[in-house]
């Protein structure tokens, strides 16, 4: 499990891209101002079987562009395979929607009531000279394509995320977003 807590160390916490952000803003670049809040959740989660050894993970995501903000909240499950890690996405547990879903609302919540995301292709992380990188390609319908792909390392965490329809991008940047990690109040 060294490898799963690694990983998982790296990633909780909050984190923005106020430096990207404003960079892009200079040069006059359309580009969201996103915030993360990841935090791990097993205490809150009744029922785990004995010998449970993943980590679930709240991942509060906030992105702002044309002066709107729009929440993008997930539950995912992080387990060892061999040395790689993988990210399992759940749906958001019942009672809870992309507005109510965060760590400080969630209630405890039975794990056999947890259904796996059945839209999203697991993610397979490997360290790669000392960064973990990894991503999936998930078909969340015939036409529409979600493309992942992300490096982690204890100065960033980058995140290339993309939809698209028939082939044309709807949803995704040239560039990865690169998130720091930032005090609870920024």
């Amino acid at each position: 499990m060294e490898q799963l807590n690694e990983l998982v160390a790296l990633l909780t916490g909050h984190f923005d891209n106020k430096a990207q952000f404003e960079e892009k803003e200079k040069a006059g670049e359309n580009f969201p101002y996103a915030r993360h809040v990841n935090t791990v959740c097993n205490e809150k989660i009744t029922n785990l079987p004995a010998d449970f050894e993943g980590l679930f993970v709240v991942e509060e995501s906030y992105y702002t562009g044309n002066g709107s903000t729009h929440a993008a909240p997930h539950l995912f499950l992080f387990t060892q395979e061999g040395e790689d890690v993988k990210l399992t996405s759940y749906e958001i547990p019942q009672g809870y929607d992309k507005n109510t879903f965060t760590y400080d609302q969630l209630g405890e919540v039975d794990y056999n009531q947890l259904k796996v995301s059945e839209k999203f292709t697991p993610a397979l992380y490997r360290k790669v000279d000392g960064v973990w990188e990894g991503g999936s390609v998930s078909m969340f319908s015939p036409v529409l394509k979600f493309t992942l792909f992300e490096r982690f390392s204890p100065e960033v965490l980058e995140v290339t995320e993309s939809m698209e329809v028939n082939g044309k991008r709807t949803f995704g940047y040239d560039e990865p977003i690169l998130y720091k990690r930032v005090g609870k109040e920024e």
